[in-house]
């Protein structure tokens, strides 16, 4: 095994044990990703599990007009790929590294044998299916059922999950964002977002803090994207 990083410093998916996340350590093959370059293109052969021990990657879609939307932007400790064992199966995703990056690459003929040989890796194998099919839900959910603006309270609410520090006005968002980026995570125009946020701004459940989003009031934002309070693993960027 290629090792860049000390396993003590790895963090742990929460839907894998300790013991199967050690498992799947010994037969990681760490691999060095650049920023802005791809880990994988969509209609690559999904023969290989990803793990990042470092960095950001995060997982886009191309629509058929040229717009790229941004699915996840998937961290440290997260698996990332499609993946079917005992199945053939490609990528419908493209992932891309947000910064640089390293991860660790799992062959799927080694996972095979290792959900052969212990039961309870299948099982949190699952969860972590499971899991992954429920971010995907959720988020066309967001692209479809409340039109842009509810996609976009409901990406703030993500945003504030994942990067969010409560202050005393509210919760400020650390990762600093452009509209562009916001326009990516909805599919959205970026004068869209501007008008939106304007908008939001003006009744007050918005603000911006040295060039970072401030959310005064989450729960005007949940109002509008019907917010279903999942659980902070499904509700995150």
């Amino acid at each position: 095994m290629n090792t860049l990083i000390n396993n003590k410093e790895i963090k742990s998916n929460f839907c894998i044990s300790p013991d199967n996340m050690q498992r799947l350590l010994e037969i990681m093959n760490d691999h060095k990703v650049t920023k802005d370059s791809p880990l994988f293109w969509e209609h690559d052969m999904a023969d290989k599990l990803y793990y990042i021990k470092k960095g950001k990657i995060k997982v886009t879609k191309n629509s058929n007009d040229g717009k790229v939307f941004v699915l996840y932007v998937f961290q440290e400790g997260d698996f990332v790929g499609q993946i079917e064992p005992f199945s053939d199966s490609t990528q419908q995703f493209n992932g891309i590294a947000a910064e640089d990056s390293i991860v660790g690459v799992i062959q799927k003929s080694d996972l095979e044998m290792l959900l052969w040989q212990y039961s309870d890796l299948a099982i949190d194998f699952m969860k972590w299916m499971g899991l992954v099919s429920r971010l995907t839900q959720t988020k066309f959910r967001d692209l479809l059922m409340y039109g842009k603006q509810g996609a976009l309270c409901s990406t703030l609410i993500r945003l504030s999950n994942t990067y969010g520090e409560k202050t005393p006005d509210g919760i400020l968002i650390k990762e600093k964002l452009t509209n562009t980026d916001l326009a990516d995570y909805i599919g959205a125009a970026r004068e869209s977002v501007s008008r939106m946020l304007s908008a939001l701004k003006k009744d007050q459940a918005v603000d911006m803090v040295d060039g970072h989003i401030l959310i005064r009031d989450i729960e005007y934002l949940k109002d509008i994207c019907h917010c279903e309070a999942c659980p902070m693993q499904i509700c995150r960027i």
